[in-house]
Formats: structure tokens, C-alpha cells, sequence
């Protein structure tokens, strides 16, 4: 049903069309054409004809290809304005879909090209009588149809094309003051930083204005300010230029800042040439406007928008670039405008590029000389590295640093150190260690690299290339320099001596010099005669198996005396040093040797506890007192001192369980673990920065394992609380046992007497004043009795004492970080005494 009335649609039409036609054609007759009539139905038919025929045309259809075959007829006969318009109407036409569109837009296309092609000829080969009589070709129409390729769907007798082109001519002359051709001449000028007849440069508003008085369309007025944005921007950068050379040689530059400049200024002499060019153009008339309007090119406002889209992305970027490194120089203004260079458009990016390989090449330079020669060119304060006049023994750690303001983004961190430490490292061998072999290894890591930067180029975007050279380079002077601090200075073997000697683990050097200095140090700090316990240190050394050491290791061990206050004795003021030349100072630096000098003076408070108590051992012995002579005293003296001995004895067992125990904690899970892992370590370094923090952390084991450590303070003074009554116990067990033999003397002594009552009486001036056998058998037991008790009543106190220090310092080592501690825990407590007796711990 659809169907039936779509073609009942169409046949109306036709209908339509037709009678519409035949009276067009007759509009000079008085006739009026019927429907019925013979030349309708005749024409009607023939109409039917043609749309019901099957003939095609020879061409595919191929709508496109038809108006491009279009385009290039009208282009080739110098219509080009023409073909221009085709191209915009048939993008429209072909765009068009949906209701109301065509569907077969090739044969309308086709149509248009035949009936043009048509009215082209002169005489025409076809049959005119069968057309449609509207589509008869008359000769004036075909002389007069046409005008520089516009159809003239009319009769165009007046020339109405001419007139109206003259009219938009007026028009436009009225419409504006100014000339097309002055405001392009105006741009240009602008656009060069000068002011023009019409254009001024205004400082209030930073821009080119177009006077208000003068009279030009709106859309000309903001062509032209859009076009003098460009002479605005090209002001700030060539005043930037400007400024900036007029400052030379002055250090706020910098080389970074010249390349930079010398880079705009490059960029700007491209923008110079094409000025030239529009310039040369801007003499031409424009068509349309100007009556002597030619062929030749012509610049308008509009073709000038064209020309300079590109220029004007340039110079944005170049303003933008200028004001935010108008503030930076070196390293820092590089950063800035890498950061510029993270852009998605490809011109944007070409042209960052190209700019930064001129900005950039000054850094890269200093880059290498640093890593291949450690020279540091840096007069204007540019590179990312900085130098401070140093001593020797403060070159590395000190003498050279990065300055994170002048680290351009695109060279890493990591990289930036290893650039650092390669350099810092030539250096180093070439001042404190007196070494020329480093220019070997940098020579071969240039001619390792020389192939690469050759091929690829050694600058802005090229970090592989950068990244070779540097990685090259640190290897070879970082394993050169290890080479020479362990062969050459021998850096194992001094710290192997510091071990021995400072740290106390040459046992039998440290037992003699404790014997031998014992005396010594017992007397007054400010008695004592450093030189005397020099030559004591050497006769230690000389009586151990420290002699056969280096010569040049035994000649760094020195005495030192600490400075000591009123009532110090020697032990409190002794201790050991090591002399550490350049370049080793490096390493154990005064801050380190400090730490050394805790760590000596902790350890050999330890071993004169330890000294301490085998000397009270030797007194204690079991047969010095025999049981027999002191039968003749009375039985409850008897009980008093064999209570007294081994209330001692048993409190000597005690603190040597706990000194023998630490001791070997320090020694054992302390000293020799931190120094496996130190030489572990050692063999694995790859620099000197390595060595050092290998060095570092076998320090800080040893100090924080040792108490020594800030978190360990409370443990640090319970020690040493434990440590003093370990030496108070001393001297009571000696004044014990010098009283017990004293007893023993003189008992035998008065047993003597009363069995050599014939001999001669002893002499007076052989006894002491206050001697207890001048005060007969029971002033002796008397006052033996008041001795023990004395000393027994001391030991007590003593070992509550000590029970309460012991239990204090027990209780805290649960409790440590280091799991060390809770070893020496289990060590000192293996049996749980400890904690049965405080279950608190």
C-alpha cells in the first residue's frame, strides 16, 4: 500500500515538473497549457520516458571521484577561487544525511557536470526538438550564460555580476577608513617590534592597540589584534635578548644563559626571513578590493593569520620560556624549560628539542670533564655540583656536594651521585692518595664510549649516550681507587691493627700491658708520666706477639691521657690511640676515632674488672690460710671467719660469672660477628662511598651491641654501677685476707712465744704499736672477732648491693631492641635464677 502511493507521489510530481516547464516556455503566448492538451501529453510522456530508461553512463559511480575530476577542470583553467567553493559545497552536500537528503548523490553530481559540459558548446550534436523545451539551447544564452565560471541561471543583460561587485567594493571602502593593504603593513611592522602608522604599542595594556577613532569592521579589529600578539611576544624575548647581553660577562649569565639567548636569537632568525618574505608579499594588491588587482601572491589579514600560526606557537613558547627563566640561571634554568618539552604536538616538541641541544651543551660539557678529569669549570656557579675549600682529610665527605637547585630534571638523582662520586673520586686519588693511574681508567672509559657519542651525538636527549660515559668511568676509577686504599695503603691490615689494639682483641698484649701498667695507673692522674707508659706500651709490645706486626702499624699506637679531674686515678685517664694518615683519615675520621675511644675505654674497664678479680683469685686461693692455725682460737670465731671466707668466695663466684659472661658476649657475639660482616662486606664494595658505609655499620653494631648506644644509656650506667662494686669487692677481699694472714702471723707468733718462754724477750721496736699480740691471747681473739664482724657486715652490704645492680641490669636486657642482648640474657641467666629470684624479670 506504501509502495502504490510513493509512486503515485512521484508521478505527480513529474506531472508538476512538466507543466511548469512547458509554461515557463510559454509566457510570451496567451495560451494556456491544459493538462489535456497534445504537447502536455506528449511531453509527459517523453519525461516518463527518460526517468523509466535503464541506460547508465559510462563513468563508475564514484561521486567523489566526479568532483574531484571537477576540481581539476576548473583548477587548470584558472578558476581557482572557483574550485575552492566547489570543494566547500560538495562537503556540504556529501556530509548531508537523513531526511530530506539524496541518496544518490553521484548521478546529481553527474547530472550538474553534463549540463554544464552542454552549455558549454556552441552547437550542440544532440536532437533539440526531443528535449524538454526549457532545456533548448537558444544562441544568446549560450553566449551570454556564462561569466568567468558562474552559471547565470538568468539572463543576465545588465551585468549585474560587475554591478554587484562594485557595490561590495563601495561598500567595504565605506566600512573602512584604513586600507586592507596599510593594516598588513601595520602588522608586519608590529610584528617586528615597531610601531606603525595605525598601530602603537601601549605599556599600559603591554600590547599593540588600533586606535578607537579609526574605522574598521569589528572582525578586522580583532584580526588585527590576535595578529600584533605576535609583536608583543617577539618584544618581550628580543628584550630579554637584549638585557641579558648587555649584562655579559657579568656572573648572574652564566654560559647556560648565553646558549640560551644564542638559541632565541637563532629561532628569531628564522622569523626574520619569513618576515622578509611577507613583506615582499604585502606589496601586491589585494584582489576584490583593489581595482588593479593581479595574479601575482598578495598577503590579506586573513592569508596573514595563515602565514603566522606556526611563528606565533614559537614565540609563545619562546615569552613563556623567557619569563620563567628570567629568574634562573645554570642547572635550574635547563630544568625549566626541559619541562616545557613534555608536549603532545610534534612541533612543540621538534622545537623544544632543537632548543635544548643549545641550552644544554654547556652542562653536558662540565659533565664531562668532571667524570672523565674532575675538573670542575663552573666560574658562574651553573653546575649541579659545588666545591668547598677543604683539608685533605675532608675531601670526600665534604670537599664536593650536590646542589639539588641546579639539578636539572632529565639527569636522575642516581645518576647525578654517580656523576658525583666518579669525579670526587678522581680527585680523592689525585689529592690525598698522590695517584696518576685514575687518568688510565678514565682514558679507557672515554675510548669505551667515544663510539656511541659519535654515532648519536653527546648532549640533550641522548642518555644513553651520558649514561655509558658515566657508568664506564665510575667503574674503572671506583675499583681503581679500592685498589689502591687496600694494596697500596693497605686498609685491611690497619683495620685489623685497630682490633687488635684499640679494641682489645690481642689477649696476650693486653695481659701484659695490664700487668705492667697496673702500678702505674693505681697512683694519681695527675702523677702519672705519659712517657713512662709509652715505653711500658712498648715493652708490652715487645714482650707479646704484637712485635712481629707491621713496623708502620706499631708506630700509630700511641698512649693517650685523657684530661682528668681532682680524684681520678691512671685507670680513669688511660687509653690507646691510633695515628690514621691521609688518605685513611678519610675513613676513620676524629668523629670516628671518638667513637673508637668509647669503645676502648668500655673495654678496658671490663678487662680491669676481669684483671680485678683474677687478682683476687690469687689471693683467695685455697691454701694460702691453713685450717691448723687457728685451733687456739675460740670456736665461735672459728664459725665467724669460715662464714666470713665464704660469704667472700661465694660473692667472688657471682661477679665472675657475670664478668666472665660479658666479657665473652663483647668479644665473641660482638667484636667477631661485627667484623665478619665487615669483611663480607669489604669484599663487595664497589666504591669508596660503599667501604664507608660498611665501615659505618660495623661501628654502630659494635657500639650499640656494646651499651654503648644512645637507647642503651640506663644499661650503660647499671654496668658501671656492677663494674664499681666489682672493684670496691677488690679491696675488701684484700684487706680480708691481708687481716686473716695477719691473724695467722701473729698466732703463730704468740705460739712461739709461749713455747720459748727461756728465749730473750722480742724486741719492742719488732712490733707494730697497735699490734694485737702485744695485747695477749684475749685482746687477740677480741679484737679478730670485731675484724670478721666488720668485714662480714661490709661483704653483706656489698653483695646486697651488688644483688640489687646485677638485678637491675638483668631485668632491662629482656626488654633491648637487639636480639644480641636477649642472648647475653639467656647467657647470664642459663639457669633461671635470675628470674626465680625476681619474677618481675
Amino acid at each position: 500500500m506504501d509502495e502504490e502511493e510513493d509512486q503515485q507521489k512521484v508521478a505527480d510530481l513529474v506531472k508538476e515538473l512538466v507543466l511548469r516547464l512547458l509554461s515557463q516556455n510559454h509566457t510570451s503566448d496567451s495560451r494556456t497549457i491544459s493538462p489535456n492538451s497534445p504537447d502536455f501529453q506528449k511531453s509527459l510522456r517523453y519525461a516518463f520516458r527518460i526517468l523509466s530508461s535503464r541506460l547508465t553512463p559510462s563513468v563508475a559511480p564514484d561521486s567523489a571521484a566526479i568532483a574531484e575530476s571537477i576540481k581539476r577542470r576548473l583548477a587548470t583553467q584558472g578558476r581557482s577561487a572557483e574550485a575552492l567553493t566547489f570543494a566547500d559545497l560538495y562537503s556540504k552536500f556529501a556530509s548531508k544525511t537523513g531526511p530530506g537528503s539524496v541518496n544518490n548523490k553521484w548521478a546529481v553530481i553527474y547530472l550538474l557536470k553534463i549540463i554544464s559540459e552542454d552549455r558549454k558548446n556552441m552547437k550542440t550534436q544532440l536532437d533539440t526538438s526531443v528535449l524538454l523545451p526549457n532545456l533548448a539551447l537558444a544562441e544568446s544564452e549560450s553566449q551570454k550564460g556564462w561569466n568567468n565560471g558562474v552559471l547565470l541561471v538568468t539572463k543576465d543583460t545588465d551585468n549585474r555580476r560587475d554591478i554587484a561587485f562594485r557595490e561590495f567594493v563601495n561598500l567595504v571602502k565605506d566600512e573602512n577608513e584604513v586600507s586592507e593593504e596599510v593594516l598588513v603593513r601595520d602588522v608586519l611592522y608590529a610584528c617586528q617590534g615597531v610601531d606603525g602608522k595605525h598601530l602603537k604599542f601601549d605599556n599600559n595594556i603591554d600590547g599593540y592597540v588600533l586606535s578607537e577613532l579609526i574605522k574598521v569592521p569589528r572582525a578586522t579589529r580583532t584580526m588585527v589584534h590576535k595578529l600584533c600578539e605576535l609583536g608583543r611576544l617577539f618584544k618581550k624575548v628580543i628584550g630579554y635578548i637584549s638585557h641579558s647581553m648587555d649584562r655579559l660577562p657579568a656572573e648572574d649569565v652564566g654560559t647556560v644563559g648565553q646558549a640560551f639567548c644564542a638559541a632565541l636569537q637563532d629561532e628569531l632568525t628564522e622569523y626574520y626571513k619569513l618576515l622578509a618574505v611577507l613583506e615582499a608579499q604585502s606589496s601586491n594588491p589585494i584582489p576584490l578590493v583593489s581595482e588593479s588587482a593581479s595574479s601575482a601572491n598578495y598577503l590579506s589579514l586573513r592569508r596573514l593569520v595563515v602565514w603566522l600560526a606556526e611563528p606565533m606557537v614559537k614565540m609563545r613558547l619562546m615569552a613563556d620560556l623567557v619569563d620563567k627563566c628570567r629568574i634562573s640561571r645554570g642547572g635550574a634554568m635547563a630544568g625549566t624549560i626541559h619541562l616545557h618539552a613534555q608536549h603532545g604536538d610534534p612541533l612543540v616538541h621538534e622545537f623544544m628539542r632543537r632548543l635544548l641541544q643549545r641550552v644544554c651543551s654547556p652542562l653536558y660539557e662540565m659533565v664531562k670533564r668532571w667524570v672523565l678529569e674532575g675538573e670542575l669549570e663552573d666560574i658562574f656557579a651553573e653546575f649541579f655540583i659545588v666545591s668547598t675549600p677543604v683539608k685533605a682529610e675532608s675531601l670526600w665527605r665534604e670537599g664536593y656536594r650536590l646542589h639539588a637547585a641546579m639539578l636539572p630534571s632529565f639527569i636522575s638523582p642516581s645518576l647525578a651521585q654517580r656523576i658525583l662520586r666518579t669525579g670526587k673520586s678522581i680527585n680523592f686519588l689525585r689529592v690525598c692518595c698522590e695517584d696518576c693511574g685514575w687518568s688510565n681508567a678514565a682514558t679507557e672509559a672515554a675510548t669505551a664510549t667515544v663510539a656511541t657519542t659519535r654515532r648519536s651525538g653527546f648532549g640533550y636527549g641522548e642518555t644513553d649516550a651520558l649514561e655509558s660515559l658515566v657508568d664506564g668511568a665510575s667503574k674503572r676509577i671506583d675499583k681503581h681507587l679500592l685498589n689502591v686504599i687496600y694494596k697500596r695503603y693497605k686498609f685491611k691490615e690497619h683495620c685489623l691493627a685497630i682490633k687488635r689494639y684499640l679494641l682489645l682483641g690481642q689477649g696476650d698484649f693486653v695481659q701484659y700491658l695490664m700487668d705492667i701498667v697496673g702500678p702505674e695507673l693505681s697512683e694519681p692522674a695527675n702523677t702519672i708520666s705519659s712517657f713512662k707508659l709509652a715505653g711500658l706500651l712498648e715493652t708490652a709490645i715487645r714482650s707479646s706477639n704484637a712485635q712481629y706486626d707491621d713496623p708502620d702499624i706499631l708506630d700509630r699506637l700511641r698512649v693517650k691521657i685523657l684530661p682528668h679531674e681532682s680524684g681520678d686515678r691512671g685507670w680513669d685517664v688511660f687509653s690507646l690511640e691510633y695515628d690514621a694518615r691521609v688518605p685513611l683519615d678519610t675513613v676513620f675520621t676524629e668523629s670516628v676515632m671518638s667513637r673508637y675511644l668509647r669503645i676502648f675505654n668500655f673495654l678496658w674497664k671490663l678487662r680491669r674488672v676481669e684483671h680485678a678479680l683474677i687478682g683476687a683469685w690469687k689471693t683467695m686461693k685455697p691454701n694460702c690460710i691453713t685450717p691448723h692455725s687457728f685451733t687456739k682460737l675460740q670456736h665461735a670465731v672459728k664459725l665467724q671467719l669460715v662464714s666470713t671466707l665464704r660469704r667472700c668466695q661465694v660473692l667472688w663466684v657471682e661477679m665472675n660469672h657475670f664478668v666472665s659472661n660479658l666479657q665473652y658476649y663483647i668479644m665473641f657475639e660482638v667484636l667477631e660477628v661485627s667484623w665478619s660482616n665487615f669483611l663480607n662486606e669489604m669484599e663487595i664494595a664497589k666504591d669508596l662511598d660503599d667501604l664507608l658505609a660498611a665501615h659505618e655499620k660495623y661501628l654502630h653494631s659494635i657500639v650499640e651491641k656494646s651499651l654503648l648506644g644512645e637507647r642503651s644509656q640506663s644499661l650503660y650506667k647499671s654496668l658501671f654501677a656492677v663494674f664499681e662494686l666489682i672493684l670496691r669487692f677488690r679491696s675488701h677481699a684484700d684487706r680480708l685476707y691481708e687481716g686473716i694472714n695477719e691473724l695467722q702471723a701473729r698466732i703463730t707468733e704468740s705460739s712461739y712465744r709461749d713455747q720459748h718462754k727461756s728465749r730473750k724477750k722480742i724486741s719492742v721496736k719488732s712490733v707494730e704499736h697497735e699490734s694485737w699480740i702485744a695485747d695477749g691471747r684475749k685482746a687477740l681473739t677480741q679484737r679478730a672477732s670485731e675484724f670478721l664482724l666488720s668485714m662480714g657486715q661490709d661483704l653483706n652490704a656489698l653483695a646486697e648491693e651488688y644483688s640489687s645492680f646485677q638485678e637491675e641490669f638483668i631485668s632491662q636486657l629482656p626488654v633491648q631492641q637487639h636480639v644480641d642482648l636477649k642472648f647475653l640474657f639467656f647467657r647470664l641467666d642459663f639457669n633461671e635464677f635470675y628470674r626465680r629470684l625476681c619474677p618481675s624479670t
